[in-house]
C-alpha cells in the first residue's frame, strides 16, 4: 500500500472480507464485504454486484479461495463455504475462474482512475490437472481494462495438504502470487 499508490489510498475496499485476518493490527479504514453473513462483513454483498457508486474506491483488494471442492467431501464444500452461488461443472474443470471475470469488471467499475487492484491468488491441482489461476486472472484484468503491473511470489512457510491425500500427482507448491492491477493506460 506504500508503494504502488501514486497518492495515499482514503478508500480501500476489501472484496472477499471473510473473518479481516488481513487487516488485524491495520490502522487503514477498510470496507469489508462478504457474500456470507456468517463472517459478520462490514457490508453483505455480492463482489460481482457491489453497493457502491463508480469510481469510489482508490483500492480493491481481493483473496478468492485458493481450494476447490477436493473429492466427494461434503464438509468441503467449495460453493457453500465460499457463498460462490454458482456451480462450477465438470466442463470447467471443477475450477471457480468462472468467477474471475465478473468480479474483475465490477471492481474495475468502482475503483477510480489510477486505482489499484491488489489480488492474492494460488495456482492448484485438481482432478490431476494443474489449474493456471494466476493467469487466468491476469488474463480476465486484461479483458476488463486494467494494466498487470506487477506479480509477487508470496512463500509460504509449507504447501496445502489435505491430511487425506496419499499420493501426490504434482509438486505441492508453496507459494502464491500478488498480482498488482491498474486501472490506468500503464503502470508507471
Amino acid at each position: 500500500m506504500q508503494f504502488y499508490p501514486r497518492k495515499s489510498p482514503r478508500r480501500i475496499l476489501d472484496a472477499t472480507v471473510n473473518g479481516g485476518r488481513f487487516w488485524r493490527g491495520s490502522k487503514r479504514t477498510v470496507v469489508g464485504i462478504d457474500i456470507e453473513s456468517a463472517h459478520k462483513p462490514g457490508i453483505v454483498a455480492d463482489n460481482t454486484r457491489m453497493p457502491f457508486a463508480d469510481a469510489f474506491f482508490d483500492v480493491v483488494v481481493y483473496d478468492p479461495p485458493h481450494i476447490p471442492n477436493q473429492g466427494k467431501d461434503k464438509q468441503k464444500d467449495f460453493n457453500s463455504r465460499f457463498g460462490l452461488g454458482v456451480k462450477s461443472t465438470k466442463e470447467r474443470g471443477y475450477a471457480f475462474t468462472h468467477t474471475f471475470p465478473p468480479f474483475v469488471a465490477e471492481a474495475y467499475r468502482v475503483l477510480k482512475d489510477e486505482g489499484l487492484l491488489f489480488a492474492k491468488i494460488a495456482d492448484y491441482v485438481h482432478d490431476h490437472c494443474y489449474q493456471w489461476a494466476h493467469a487466468e486472472l491476469m488474463q480476465a484484468g486484461r479483458d476488463a481494462g486494467f494494466v498487470p503491473c506487477d506479480c509477487i511470489i508470496k512463500i509460504r512457510k509449507g504447501p496445502i495438504i489435505d491430511p487425506k491425500w496419499k499420493v501426490a500427482h504434482h509438486s505441492r507448491r508453496r507459494h502464491c502470487y500478488w498480482l498488482i492491477f491498474r486501472k490506468s493506460e500503464a503502470c508507471e
